[in-house]
């Protein structure tokens, strides 16, 4: 069992104190720093006074992130399918010959 952890997390100017498991910090404080850049980037790029306009645009680029993984990682399984089918097929027809 992992030893369990009490962190800070600094976003938007505010602390979040956590308790997570040991393996859990890295990828937290990880992804901490790059809310924190994607937050400087908008407020750079754009006249975003409010804080929770932010942090809403950064829930939704990282959200959107995730998801063009998920359907690219499908389409991918998809074209591996149907390469293996085809390679399947052409095997399949080798050994009935």
């Amino acid at each position: 069992m992992s030893e369990k952890l009490k962190i800070k997390l600094s976003i938007a100017n505010r602390v979040y104190p956590l308790t997570i498991e040991s393996n859990q910090e890295e990828g937290l404080r990880k992804a901490a720093k790059n809310i924190e850049a994607m937050i400087k980037q908008f407020e750079q790029s754009y006249s975003v006074r409010d804080k929770q306009d932010v942090l809403a645009m950064c829930a939704l680029q990282f959200a959107s992130q995730v998801e063009q993984k998920s359907i690219d990682k499908e389409n991918v399984t998809v074209h591996v399918e149907e390469k293996l089918n085809a390679l399947d097929n052409l095997l399949h027809s080798y050994l009935v010959s």
